[in-house]
Parts: structure tokens; sequence; C-alpha cells
């Protein structure tokens, strides 16, 4: 290359090194120019925000010292859900049965108790309309809650089954019911009748209670504030159910206390426990029974009745079981003695004197659920009726001959039943009985029954 040449190429090289910077300074210069238009802008809206922010509590400030408005009841929300949708709330339970019956139903009584007067027993042959439920319950305000149950009888009788008040409010764990609702007495007898794991009740119930009692009156429970489940009960009321009957007098007629402890025992297992007392007494409680030549007579029971109930329950279900397998083991057992004295034939001869008994019972049940639908249940009653103390028959003034109802037993009856649940609202059931509560040979009793619930249906008791 020549001389001159290369002074050439070093002047253009050199010319364009000049430009390069050249045009680095006046990027550099533009940005610093948009990040002075940034910051300014920045300060400016920092300082709105502060602005706002005074004129805001300023605002609160003065709104906290004014005096609060006259509170007015809110409009009800139309997306409301829940059982205050619909206000009240309305559920209805039909159940039947097909029933096939060995011995003859209209015979039928727990052998060595004294009848209830409304016996329970199996019911009528073939098919049957049993005991449907119309419930309307709803919050009656922030302090009350009400419930209205009727139970519609196959024989077109329509009856008052519950009909309550509770509170909502109270403090403490406390709540107050008030009204005619069943007894919280052991734990079956709170049960409503479609929820039963059994067409019917256990013998002990239906001999020491004449089936499922309910009270006219006051329930007091109080739940404690602890990881164990606690539960304390007290109840008073008129009385006017067996073993007691109303009495002719002001205030209450007997008296029911009972407990309830329960936990949980791992992720799979679960337990419950109890003790009651059920305290009554009874005015001219009577009955029908034969003296020794067969003729009828009316004899009456006057006294006291105490029962004690012993209840328990234990279920286990397998963590993430995708079959959704649970066992269910529940049993119960009471044990009543009776004071007072006893007339024989209270439209005739009327002879009273002191009687005393001592009677108990128990029941215990399983039901597994082996498929998300299907539950297989096996049942085993057991009563012994003591030997009553009669002083009319130890005095020699009659015999035991003239008391055959009193007769010392021990009923015994085995349950079986599987039922498919469809959903959670129907439940196809067939149940079968050997049933040896009476003098006669068993009773082979097979029941068919179904259960469909329609409405708005709370969840059932543990």
């Amino acid at each position: 290359m020549s001389r001159s040449s290369s002074l050439l190429f070093g002047a253009a090289l050199a010319c364009a090194s000049l430009s390069s910077v050249a045009h680095a300074a006046e990027d550099v210069a533009s940005l610093k120019s948009e990040l002075e238009t940034l910051k300014a802008d920045y300060d400016s809206r920092v300082a709105a925000l502060e602005d706002r922010l005074s004129q805001l509590e300023a605002a609160a400030a003065a709104q906290a010292s004014a005096p609060a408005p006259e509170a007015t009841a809110a409009p009800p929300s139309p997306g409301a859900s829940g059982a205050t949708a619909f206000n009240p709330a309305i559920s209805v339970i039909l159940a039947g049965t097909y029933t096939d019956l060995s011995q003859d139903p209209e015979s039928y009584r727990i052998a060595g108790f004294l009848p209830s007067g409304d016996e329970v027993g199996p019911g009528d042959r073939s098919f049957n309309l049993g005991e449907s439920e119309l419930t309307l319950s709803a919050n009656v305000d922030p302090y009350f809650m009400a419930n209205l149950t009727f139970s519609i009888t196959g024989e077109n009788e329509v009856d008052v089954e519950e009909a309550y008040f509770r509170t909502t409010a109270l403090r403490d764990g406390f709540s107050l019911k008030g009204g005619r609702f069943f007894s919280g007495f052991g734990y079956l007898n709170e049960v409503h009748a479609h929820a039963w794991d059994f067409v019917d009740q256990p013998l002990v119930y239906q001999a020491f209670f004449g089936g499922q009692r309910r009270q006219d009156g006051l329930q007091l429970k109080w739940l404690a504030p602890t990881d164990l489940f606690l539960e304390f009960g007290a109840e008073a009321g008129n009385g006017d159910a067996y073993p007691g009957t109303r009495r002719d007098a002001n205030g209450f007629n007997g008296i029911t206390l009972f407990g309830h402890v329960g936990g949980d025992i791992g992720d799979s297992l679960s337990w419950r426990g109890g003790v009651s007392w059920v305290d009554l007494r009874a005015e001219d409680r009577v009955y029908d029974d034969e003296d020794a030549l067969g003729n009828a007579v009316t004899n009456a029971f006057d006294g006291s009745s105490k029962t004690w109930i012993v209840d328990a329950l234990l279920k286990w279900n397998m963590p993430g079981d995708p079959r959704r397998r649970y066992v269910k083991l529940q049993g119960e057992y009471m044990h009543r003695t009776e004071d007072g004295s006893l007339t024989f034939d209270t439209t005739g001869a009327s002879l009273a004197d002191g009687y005393g008994s001592t009677q108990s019972g128990w029941y215990v049940q399983g039901v597994y659920q082996f498929t998300p639908r299907w539950r297989a249940g096996l049942r085993y009653d057991s009563l012994d009726s003591g030997d009553p103390d009669i002083a009319l028959v130890d005095s020699g003034v009659l015999t035991s001959a003239d008391f055959p109802l009193l007769r010392s037993a021990d009923p015994r009856r085995t349950t079986v039943m599987v039922d498919w649940n469809l959903s959670e609202f129907s439940r196809l059931r067939a149940q079968f009985a050997w049933d040896d509560a009476r003098d006669a040979s068993t009773d082979e009793q097979l029941f068919l029954q179904y259960i469909y619930s329609l409405g708005a249906h709370g969840a059932h008791k543990f």
C-alpha cells in the first residue's frame, strides 16, 4: 500500500471514531433527561397519594366522632343459600313396609313387663304405610330457632311428634330447648325413625318406655369447650309418657339427667359413651290383665320409676378408602326399679298393696358398609323381667295366677338386615328377625322397607 493510501485510511478511521463518540454522548444525555422526567413524575404521584391519604384519614376521624345512625334491617339477599334460603325449611319423609309374620300380631306383648298401653310390636301383616314425617324448621331471629315435626300414620292419624324452640345465642356452651322433644337420654332415643339402622327399635326401648320417649318440658345442655367431646344435660317436664303419668299437680313430674363423652383414636376410630338417669312418678297407671279364673280385670300402679341407662358407640373407617367402608358398633344397657303400690281390679275388688320390681335389658348391634351403597347389620336384644314383689301375693290374699302378665320372663330377639342406599335420599331395606319376646312360639318376622327423603334435611346424629 502507498503512503498516500495509508494516510487516507487513517483519516477515515478517525472520523468514524469521532462520530461514534458523538452519538454515545447524545444517548447519555437523552437517558439523563428521561430519568429526570421519571423522577419528577414519581415525586408528583407520591405527593398526590399522600394528600389523598390525609383527606381520607380526616374524613374517617370526622365520621367516628359523629353520632351513629339508627340501625335498619338489611333486606334479604336474593342469593342466600342454606337453611335460611327457604323460610321455613320443609322436609318430608315417606316410609312403608311389607310385613310377613309367623305369629298373630294382635296378641303381641313383651312377656314379664307391665304393658305401656301403646305396645309397638311388629305392626300389621302385608303392605303397610309406615310413619311418615313432615318437618318445618327455621331460625326465628338471632336468638332462637324452632322446629315442628308431624308424624302421619298409616291409619290416617296426625300426631305432633316434636314442637320445640332452641336458643342459638347463649354463651359458654349452654343451650336451652323447650316444648315437645325426644328426650336426650341414652343414644338412640333422639334419633328419628327414618335414621335407624333397623326397621324397629330395640326391645328394651319398647319394654321400658313403650317406644321412643318424648318429653313436654325444658332441656338445658352444656357443651364443654374442650378437645374431648363433653356434653351434660338436664330435663324436666310433665311426665306424661310411659312409665310416668301426668299428675294432678302444678310443676314438673320427673327429672332426666345425662352426660356424654367422646373423641377420636387416630384417624380411623371414633367413640362415644354416656350415662343417663330418668326419675318419674306414676299415678293410676292402668293396664289390662286377667285373674286366675280368666276374667278380665284392670289393675293400676302408683309409685316411682327410676331407670339408669349406659350407652356406647364405636365407629371405624379406613382413611382414603375409595369404597368408603365403615363399621359401627352400638349398644345400650338399662336398669329400672319401680316401687309403690299395685291395685288389683280397680273397677271391682279394688285391692291395693305394695309392689316393687327390678328389671334390666340391653341390646348390641353392628352395621358394616361394605360398598358405598350397601350395608349389612346384626342386632341382639335381651331382657330380664326379674321376680316382682307383689304384697297381695306374699300375704296370701291373691295368687301369682291373678297376675299372669307379671310372671318372670327373659325375652330375646335376633335380627339381621341388609339395605341398599341408592343415594342419600333413598333407602331400601330387607330385615329378618327371630323374635322370642312373648310366651308363645318364636315369631319369624320378615320386613321389606322403603324410605324416601324429600326437601331440606339436616345431618343425622353422630
